[in-house]
Parts: structure tokens; C-alpha cells; sequence
């Protein structure tokens, strides 16, 4: 027997989060837990390693000692040269900061080298040795984590979505890596979309509303049972929200790049990039983790300093002549991993989608009755309005990103930008969003940036793509 969990329960203060779980992992056996966004799944995961309080047991390999169980979390942490792990969206983009991040080689300097390099060349990273690691992708970020995980020697492995932020080639790569785990024997468990499956799963677990409504063998597995929302009424309060053009409208290109080329030191994220985006378009921006689509948004959203050199123009006027970043970005509303990362709020999700009306990362003054109103409906359009009283924080990590998206909507923006606001969502969450997207682009001036590594995410509003690539010697992006 692998792992027996039997009566297991976590709760905070008088609300229960899980209650009364059961099951049992066998040898041979690899489990994937999926449920819906706040059923419980990475507070599962937390309590099998014991970063919670829980009740009932847990019990690994038949035994009541001590093993060592090691937590791959959604999100990435790290520490730079002044010992310092908060960080701040724009920090990436600035080169001093880059300096005083550690490099993959200096993180992973007293771990065995030789495991380092085989566990790096797995996940196709061993060219990123030199790399700053504030400098690294969300996807590549992704597969650091699971280097270090495997660095740990862990004798049981906990991954809470790993496949998100990862493009084609990652999640490849990671299908691959999980069979390497297994031959070497490392049991482990697997938090996963219901989505895709990888085709190592065995079994599935469904969590709903903190309990285990289902568990059997993979093949069995109906997800679509499971999955079921209600979305209602959503064009009715869409109309509402979408009535009033927003004053921040009138310009001709909302976008236009000529030969930009971005650097930090000897590396070149950009090279000789071109791009218009006329008012009313609706783009996709893709490409391959570490192509420098999040370097291509800090541009467009005035987060990166290095836009000054360029021949850059935001909503008709150039770069540098005197406009403010609040006057581009009242004009833009975003979301991305990113920003989820480095967003500390301890508010209720009420007052952080209305966060979204000032351009600020926090609430800072109260909201007025019609602001509260604007976001309630945004809530209401996505289908989480039960969420506006609860502390965001507190919330799962799939909830805060819908809370975050209907921030980026509430101001109705002229310019929205959405990089992978999907991931970690049901096809009902994902086909739902896609048509508030449509119906917003086609009954507003909304112009819109979408960026995803799932073609089946992107709304069907979306009618051209700019795509940035690999040059495969060296891995530099090229135009």
C-alpha cells in the first residue's frame, strides 16, 4: 500500500474545506484528484504533506514513520541575493533586478550536480543554466520547480496542476518525466484539470464541495457529470455593463511595434518585432514558453522601462513624449500568471474586482455604491458572485483567477489583454468565457489580446495571431 487516507478532514476556524476523505493508493497504482475550482483539491494536497492541520490519518508505504513527501505547488517561490521573496510584477523587467536574482546554476548549486544535470536535460532546461531566474516564463518557472522537487529525492510526490503555464513541448515533456518517476519508483499523486489526463493516470478521485463524490479506475471517468454551472442569464447583465462606451475609446491603433528589439545583457527576448493592432481587433499572441510573449505585454501595458528606447506607440502616440503610465493603463484592462503571482491582496474579492475601476493592486478608498454594483455584475457574468464577501486570500488559487479576470473586465476597458485566462478550468468555465469574450468584442469597441497555449481556449472573436518562435540553435526568438 502507497498512501491510506481514511476519515481526513481540514477546516479553517468553523468551516470545513474537506471532510470524511477515503481512499487508498495501491503499488502500481498513479491517482489524479480533479473537482471543480474550490472543491478542495490543493488543500488536499497541502494537508497530505502536512503543511495543515487535519483530522483523521494519513498513512505512507503501511507505516507511521516519518517519509519525506514533497509539495510541487501551482505557483513558484524563490529568493534573490538579498534574501528577499517578494516581488513585484514590473521587477522582471528591469535589468537591475534581473542582477540580483540567482541564476538556475547558483539555485541549484548544493544539490548533487550530476542528478542536476540529468533532471535539467529531462525537462530541456539545460540551456537556461545562466539564466536569472526572475527572468525565467511562467512555464519554464513550471519546470524548474519540478527539477528542484526531483533534487529532494522525496519518497512520495504531491503535484498541484503542473501542467499549467506549460506549452506543447512542456506538457510533453512532463507526460515524459512522469514515466521517468515512476520507473525509478517515486510514488505520486497528481492535482490535475479534468481536461487532460496524462495517459500514465490509473485512477481519479472527483472532489465537490470539499468531499469525495467519486473514485475509480481512469477509463470510468466521466468528467463531464461533474462539471455542471449555471450561467444564466449572463448576457442580460453583459448588456448592462457593456452600454456605456468607454470615454478612453478614440484612438485609430491601439498598438504599433516597428523592428523592436528587447535585451538584457548578451540575451535577446525580442528581436525585430513588428505588430499593429488597430482599434476593434482581437489578437492571439502565441508562442513557446520563453519566446517573450510576457516581454511583448510589459511593453503594451508601460511595465517595461526598455519601451522608451523604441519605436513603440500606445493608443496613437509614441512612447516617451510625455504620457504617464496611469494614462495608458486606465486604458487596459490585464490579467496573467504574472500578476496572480505578485498579487498580495488580503480584501474581499468584492473590493478586489473593483480594484480593477482605479488601476491599483489593492483598495485603497471605498467604493462607491455604483462601483460595487459594476462589480457585482462582473462576478455575476462569470458565475462567481458568491465569492464577493469571502477574504480573496482565502479563496482556491482557481478562484482568484476568475476574481482576477473580472478585475481586468470591470472598467470596461478599451484595450484587454488576457494572457492564459483559462488555465486550470473546466470545458464548462473555459466555453463560458469564451462566449462573454465573443459577445463583448462583437457588441463593444473592445479590443483584445489573448494569449494561450491551448488553441481550443482561444474565442472564436479572435481572427489574427501573432506568433513568436524559437530559432532552435540557440533558442533565441526570433521574428
Amino acid at each position: 500500500m502507497l498512501l491510506k487516507v481514511s476519515g481526513l478532514g481540514v477546516g479553517y476556524g468553523a468551516e470545513k474545506i474537506l471532510s470524511s476523505i477515503n481512499f487508498s493508493i495501491k503499488n502500481g497504482e498513479n491517482w489524479a484528484v480533479v473537482g471543480a475550482m474550490g472543491s478542495g483539491k490543493s488543500t488536499l494536497a497541502k494537508a497530505l504533506c502536512g503543511r495543515l492541520f487535519r483530522t483523521g490519518t494519513v498513512n505512507y508505504f503501511g507505516s507511521d514513520k516519518h517519509v519525506n513527501v514533497y509539495l510541487v505547488e501551482q505557483q513558484h517561490q524563490f529568493k534573490n541575493r538579498s534574501n528577499v521573496n517578494e516581488f513585484y510584477l514590473q521587477q522582471r523587467f528591469n535589468s537591475s533586478d534581473s542582477e540580483d536574482s540567482y541564476t538556475i546554476r547558483e539555485e541549484l548549486a548544493n544539490e548533487n550536480q550530476q542528478e542536476a544535470q540529468r533532471w535539467m536535460q529531462l525537462f530541456s532546461m539545460e540551456s537556461h543554466w545562466d539564466k536569472p531566474i526572475l527572468q525565467l516564463s511562467n512555464g519554464e518557472n513550471k519546470r524548474l520547480q519540478m527539477v528542484k522537487a526531483l533534487l529532494k529525492k522525496p519518497d512520495f510526490l504531491l503535484f498541484d496542476n503542473p501542467f499549467l503555464g506549460l506549452d506543447t513541448d512542456g506538457r510533453k515533456l512532463l507526460n515524459e518525466a512522469l514515466e521517468v518517476i515512476q520507473q525509478q519508483g517515486i510514488p505520486f499523486l497528481l492535482i490535475n484539470s479534468p481536461i487532460e489526463l496524462p495517459a500514465i493516470i490509473t485512477h481519479v478521485m472527483v472532489l465537490q464541495g470539499g468531499k469525495m463524490v467519486w473514485s475509480g479506475p481512469a477509463e470510468d471517468y466521466k468528467g463531464e457529470q461533474f462539471t455542471q454551472h449555471n450561467f444564466e442569464g449572463f448576457e442580460k447583465h453583459l448588456d448592462e455593463l457593456i452600454q456605456t462606451r468607454s470615454a478612453f475609446a478614440d484612438f485609430v491603433q491601439a498598438v504599433k511595434m516597428e523592428d523592436v528589439q528587447i535585451k538584457y545583457g548578451n540575451k535577446t527576448i525580442l528581436s525585430h518585432q513588428n505588430w499593429e493592432i488597430n482599434n476593434g481587433d482581437a489578437w492571439a499572441l502565441k508562442g513557446p514558453n520563453g519566446a517573450g510573449k510576457s516581454t511583448m505585454i510589459s511593453m503594451i501595458t508601460a511595465d517595461n522601462p526598455q519601451s522608451y528606447s523604441q519605436k513603440l506607440w500606445l493608443f496613437d502616440r509614441r512612447r516617451g513624449t510625455g504620457e504617464s503610465i496611469w494614462e495608458i493603463k486606465k486604458r487596459i484592462g490585464f490579467v496573467s500568471p504574472e500578476l496572480h503571482l505578485y498579487f498580495k491582496n488580503t480584501g474581499k474579492c468584492l473590493s478586489v474586482v473593483g480594484s480593477g475601476l482605479l488601476d491599483t493592486l489593492g483598495l485603497f478608498k471605498p467604493l462607491t455604491e455604483e462601483q460595487k454594483h459594476r462589480s457585482m455584475l462582473w462576478l455575476s457574468v462569470l458565475g462567481i458572485n458568491h465569492l464577493a464577501d469571502k477574504e480573496f486570500y482565502k479563496i482556491s488559487q482557481g478562484e482568484q483567477r476568475m476574481v482576477l479576470l473580472a478585475r481586468a473586465l470591470v472598467k470596461n476597458p478599451p484595450l484587454l489583454i488576457l494572457d492564459e485566462p483559462c488555465q486550470g478550468l473546466d470545458v464548462g468555465q473555459i466555453e463560458h468565457i469564451k462566449k462573454v469574450l465573443n459577445y463583448l468584442v462583437e457588441h463593444s469597441d473592445t479590443t483584445l489580446i489573448y494569449v494561450s497555449h491551448y488553441v481550443s481556449d482561444i474565442p472564436s472573436c479572435v481572427k489574427q495571431t501573432k506568433e513568436l518562435t524559437l530559432a532552435p540553435a540557440n533558442l533565441q526568438p526570433i521574428g
